[in-house]
């Protein structure tokens, strides 16, 4: 059985505590800055506060891995090197990567740091995965969440390093380290700033009959009635009328959240040495709900019981819940 380690979100300091003491095996986090893919005021660490972060991660035997998941813009490739190196000398454990340069400078660099190539990179082959590994030493890949489990199988197979998966959280079904949606509004990206849907541009306004609207730079992407739950505002989960839908539909997605409680035995299984929940933007109660429900679910499946899964429903995003692609389809 693989170890089966639980990677939790840490978006602030208050954040990365709650994940170590609900039982986290290791928490991800970045700087207040765009080399990271969640660059949002109020949200990161500064050096400071990462050295802090990481004293007391380590005194509970809990790991640090350090988010340099962007892509540096021509010619400003030295925020990254510099992200690198102060990682480095503040003892994280490992650098989540997905720009070939900024892992080659790693591999260079700091030959005796550990990567693991971030869901950014967009690698889902046996052949892309095995490149990085063979030119940059990647310890550890994170899959896309279009894979499923007989997938995910096959692959391991395949490839000289570990495999980790979303487990729970959002559910994008666009091609991850692939999108330019916002970007095409904003001029701000997930991929190159570390934004989406940065908060400058985003507004909401109350209407009359009680129902709530949501603009993107000017664009209003959604409308929630009265009852709704307003759903993050991205242009891709937004939904919008055209002459054949007046009454709205999602053009791209339907907001819904990934759950994989259930598959955790099949993909310990299928080999997958790591579970990583997403929400670096959500709040502590989020970090402890979250983290301790899956906290004991994993321990029950590493003790051969079974697994008895909170209700996470309320925890979500959307109205609904999701297993995805992950047992949908078959190994072509």
């Amino acid at each position: 059985m693989s170890l089966a380690e639980l990677i939790c979100p840490a978006g602030t300091p208050a954040a990365l505590r709650t994940a170590v003491d609900a039982g986290a095996d290791a928490v991800y986090c970045g700087f207040q800055n765009a080399t990271n893919a969640r660059n949002f005021p109020g949200l990161n660490f500064t050096p400071d506060e990462l050295a802090e972060a990481v004293a007391y991660a380590h005194a509970r035997g809990t790991k640090v891995l350090l988010a340099l998941n962007t892509y540096p813009p021509a010619g400003k490739v030295d925020l990254w090197r510099q992200a690198a190196d102060l990682g480095v000398r503040l003892g994280v454990d490992a650098f989540i990567v997905a720009d070939m340069g900024v892992a080659d400078y790693i591999a260079r660099t700091h030959p005796q740091a550990r990567l693991h190539l971030s869901v950014q990179a967009a690698a889902s082959s046996p052949e892309a995965i095995r490149y990085y590994c063979d030119h940059f030493g990647v310890r550890r890949v994170v899959l896309p969440r279009i894979l499923t489990i007989p997938e995910i199988r096959q692959i391991k197979r395949e490839i000289p390093c570990e495999i980790e998966t979303f487990i729970f959280g959002n559910h994008g079904l666009m091609v991850e380290g692939r999108c330019s949606l916002t970007n095409y509004l904003t001029g701000q990206s997930t991929n190159m700033d570390g934004v989406c849907s940065p908060a400058s541009d985003v507004e909401y306004a109350r209407h009359e009959d009680g129902a709530m609207s949501s603009r993107l730079a000017g664009f209003t992407i959604d409308r929630f009635g009265p009852e709704e739950k307003a759903g993050y505002p991205t242009i891709c989960k937004g939904r919008y009328t055209a002459p054949h839908r007046p009454e709205g539909y999602y053009a791209f997605e339907e907001p819904v959240s990934l759950n994989l409680s259930r598959l955790l035995p099949e993909l310990i299984d299928a080999g997958v040495h790591a579970f990583k929940i997403e929400g670096r933007q959500r709040s502590k109660s989020y970090v402890r709900g979250v983290v301790r429900a899956f906290r004991a679910a994993v321990d029950d499946i590493r003790a051969g019981r079974q697994a008895n899964m909170a209700d996470l429903v309320a925890l979500t995003e959307g109205q609904k819940q999701t297993q995805g692609a992950f047992e949908t389809k078959k190994w072509r």
